[in-house]
């Protein structure tokens, strides 16, 4: 089938399954190298094709449009990083994912379960990944490495059935169909120089000064890695930038001094590193936007050990992963919101069907209204104060 053949049968039949191969080392964004689709057959298996987006035979228009189509549902397996190198390389939004990784972590499955793993484990298949080293952006691929391709949209259907049928039964569908929207739809692996800047290590250290000419070597640091197409570390270490721009050297000599600069470095960009510097300086101080977040409090472990507990012990009598309800950061926040309401806000543990099933209980408890203790055959038991 070719790709507008593959669109026309995943409207006929409302769905797809996709993976990609891409190559991402020694490149500024990775390469989107092989895109793999699946779509319902008319024996109840599946029809892939393999399509190399590297040549100019493939026009992946049509696919595009299917993948933004909200009445076809997109099958993957752990997308996040297809999802964004898609939505970059084919210019177009991708709707209506079911992420079989995220939806086995409301199956009762373990999370972060890889797809030959859960494969085993849900349809008792296996894979033979036989080239999970392959140079995908080598041509010609061997039929070792297009078989291999194939393999991992073969049974991605079939497998998103069954696990659609075990969330049916608990209820929990349409928790899994959220949660792929809120953590899929919009992820981008377009750098943007704001965000970039926004993370580097100790920028709120500098002052407005430093932080401008900090701000202008992450520009020219972006601009340089995306014309070599080399990742933007091979060009300026962060570590290293954020140091140029606390010390605004003038000269090679005190450049030379700048730990994380290797002599190749200093040879091929030296030049260039002075003069983003220097032509900084003029630039409009860029102050450090909002208040700092508050420093932990002596008691805060204490508390997110305790709130973990029940965080835990909820999660396992839901039979839910305990990854899709609350992270460490997660459960830091809500302490910090018991000083500062505002710290609350957003904290995905508080909202929608995780607050359900345990944000206001984890609240309560942290208020001080409830209690836990540990109760029949040693499980958590939770009570009023």
């Amino acid at each position: 089938m070719t790709a507008a053949e593959l669109a026309d049968r995943a409207r006929e039949t409302g769905r797809l399954g996709i993976d990609t191969e891409f190559m991402g080392e020694g490149r500024y964004r990775a390469l989107l190298c092989l895109v793999q689709v699946a779509v319902p057959a008319g024996d109840g298996g599946s029809h892939v094709e393999v399509l190399d987006p590297l040549t100019d035979s493939l026009d992946p228009g049509p696919l595009a449009r299917a993948l933004a189509d909200p009445a076809v549902e997109v099958v993957m397996h752990a997308g996040r990083q297809d999802v964004a190198l898609l939505r970059r390389a084919w210019a177009t939004e991708v709707t209506s994912i079911f992420d079989t990784q995220v939806a086995a972590g409301f199956a009762g499955l373990r999370a972060q379960l890889g797809y030959e793993p859960l494969l085993r484990e849900v349809l008792g298949r296996r894979l033979h990944k036989s080239a999970s080293f392959t140079k995908w952006d080598a041509r010609p691929l061997s039929e070792e490495q297009l078989s291999y391709a194939r393999e991992d949209v073969l049974d991605l259907l079939q497998l998103a059935d069954a696990l659609a049928e075990r969330l049916r039964g608990r209820g929990r569908l349409e928790w899994a169909r959220e949660e792929c929207r809120a953590s899929l739809e919009g992820v981008s692996d377009v750098r943007e120089v704001d965000a970039v800047f926004d993370r580097l290590p100790r920028v709120n250290s500098l002052d407005g000064a430093q932080r401008a000419v900090a701000h202008a070597l992450v520009r020219w640091r972006e601009r340089t890695a995306q014309e070599a197409d080399r990742p933007a570390q091979s060009v300026l270490a962060d570590a290293a930038l954020v140091e140029l721009a606390k010390r605004r050297p003038r000269t090679q000599e005190r450049l030379h001094q700048i730990r994380g600069l290797s002599d190749a470095a200093l040879h091929r960009r030296g030049t260039a590193i002075l003069a983003v510097i220097e032509a900084a300086r003029d630039d409009p101080p860029i102050p450090v936007e909002g208040e700092r977040p508050a420093a932990p409090e002596p008691s805060d472990a204490a508390l997110i050990a305790l709130g973990e507990a029940l965080v835990r012990s909820r999660a396992l009598e839901a039979e839910l992963a305990y990854e899709l309800i609350a992270t460490k950061a997660d459960l830091q926040r809500v302490v910090h919101s018991l000083r500062d309401p505002a710290a609350g806000e957003g904290v995905r543990t508080l909202q929608g069907w995780r607050r359900e099933l345990v944000g206001e209980e984890l609240l309560a408890l942290l208020r001080g209204e409830l209690s836990l203790r540990v109760g029949d055959g040693g499980a958590i038991a939770v009570s009023g104060s």
